[in-house]
């Protein structure tokens, strides 16, 4: 299993529920809600699945590696580490294959709830949104993005390039930059 990948833009839709107990995360069938696990382009073994929506209004509850797949609807994650403990019922989710150890960084992984403050996202100079000489141009790769008001009553924003690579596939949502003005 890769430490992290090339993409940000894993096709993976549907809703999820997680036992916290067993690790195994199932998703619901349905014509508008179906959810297809292993299938090609779909998430994997070794990818990160991220629970819940990071953008308001949403609740974002947390990130964790896929360890194995039983089937098109039951996958297993390896640890609840990166997740807030709140209840993950019928929940939206998205895939990446973002830098693992994000996961078990507390400054990316707890910052969980409405206000999630520090996210990673991959970017790429083709799909990132991010016109040269602004606030958001960034180096290409795997990038940790915080944004919050400083004290003066303005949104901030602190990027760190995590992994720098090219060729990363961006296109999920929210993509970067997703500044959202603090309430």
């Amino acid at each position: 299993m890769a430490l992290w990948g090339n993409n940000d833009n894993i096709s993976a839709a549907g809703r999820v529920t997680l036992d916290y107990a067993t690790g195994i995360v199932t998703g619901f069938t349905g014509a508008t809600t179906g959810t297809l696990f292993g299938q090609a382009g779909s998430i994997q073994e070794g990818d990160v699945i991220r629970f819940g929506v990071s953008t308001k209004p949403g609740v974002y509850f947390g990130d964790a590696v896929v360890v194995s797949i039983a089937s098109t609807i039951q996958l297993t994650i390896g640890s609840t580490a990166g997740l807030s403990g709140v209840a993950i019922a019928n929940t939206t989710f998205q895939a990446s294959q973002l830098p693992k150890y994000t996961i078990g960084d507390s400054s990316f992984s707890r910052g969980v709830g409405n206000d999630a403050p520090r996210k990673v996202y991959g970017i790429s100079t083709d799909g990132s949104g991010a016109s040269s000489g602004t606030q958001y141009e960034e180096g290409v790769g795997w990038v940790g993005i915080q944004t919050y008001m400083g004290t003066e009553g303005t949104l901030r924003v602190k990027k760190e390039v995590l992994v720098a690579m090219s060729g990363i596939t961006t296109g999920n949502t929210p993509s970067y930059p997703n500044i959202v003005s603090a309430s």
